[in-house]
C-alpha cells in the first residue's frame, strides 16, 4: 500500500511539472502536495490548478500568512485548495517582502476576498484589484499590523475609561523603554547544561 501511495505521488508531481513548469519547488507533508511559485506566476497556477480536468482544485479552504523576520521576503503567504472530485489537497506557497503586493485571487475564488483582508490587516501584505481591502479584525483607527514580528506587545494607542468624562478615551501609550531588536534564539539554548 506504501509503495502505491508513493507511486501516486510521483505520479502527481510529474503531471504538475508538464502542465505548470512555473513551479520552483514540491513535496509531501502528511499527504498534502506542498508546491512554491514566484508571486507573478500565483495566479496562473491556481488558475490552472482550479480549470485543469486532471486536477480541478475547484475549493479554496484558506489562505495564511506567517511572518520570518530573518527571511528577505519575510512573509509567507499558503493557499489550501481541495479537489472533491479526486479527494486531494494542495498547498500553495509564495513568499513576499514588505513592499511586495500579490495580485488578489478573488477573480479565481470567490471566497479569497475575506482571508485577503484579514493578512492584510493582521500583516500588512497588499492584495492588488481587491475592492474590499479594509480592516476585518482591528478597528477603522488602528495603525500597524499586529502580527507582525516587529509589532509592539502593548501597541501604539491605549484605551482607558475616564470617569470624570463618562466615556472611554484612546490615548498614545508611552514606552518606558525604546525598540529593541530581539534575536529570537532561547534563552536555554544559550546556556549550557552542567
Amino acid at each position: 500500500m506504501k509503495f502505491l501511495k508513493q507511486k501516486n505521488q510521483k505520479n502527481c508531481i510529474q503531471h504538475l511539472k508538464t502542465i505548470l513548469p512555473a513551479i520552483l519547488s514540491y513535496g509531501y507533508e502528511d499527504h498534502t502536495l506542498i508546491v512554491t511559485v514566484k508571486p507573478k506566476n500565483l495566479y496562473f497556477v491556481l488558475s490552472v490548478l482550479k480549470l485543469n480536468n486532471n486536477t480541478q482544485y475547484t475549493l479554496l479552504t484558506a489562505i495564511s500568512g506567517v511572518d520570518y523576520t530573518y527571511r528577505k521576503k519575510r512573509f509567507e503567504i499558503s493557499y489550501e485548495l481541495l479537489s472533491i472530485r479526486f479527494n486531494s489537497r494542495i498547498r500553495i506557497k509564495t513568499f513576499v517582502e514588505e513592499i511586495t503586493s500579490l495580485k488578489s485571487m478573488a477573480f479565481v475564488f470567490s471566497a479569497a476576498t475575506w482571508w485577503e483582508r484579514e493578512i492584510w490587516d493582521l500583516f500588512g501584505v497588499f492584495f492588488e484589484q481587491n475592492d474590499e481591502i479594509k480592516r476585518i479584525l482591528t478597528d477603522y483607527g488602528f495603525e500597524g499590523h499586529p502580527l507582525r514580528k516587529d509589532f509592539p506587545l502593548s501597541g501604539f494607542v491605549e484605551s482607558r475609561y475616564n470617569d470624570k468624562l463618562k466615556r472611554v478615551l484612546c490615548e498614545p501609550l508611552e514606552h518606558a523603554q525604546e525598540f529593541r531588536s530581539f534575536d529570537f534564539a532561547s534563552g536555554w539554548s544559550l546556556q549550557s547544561i552542567k
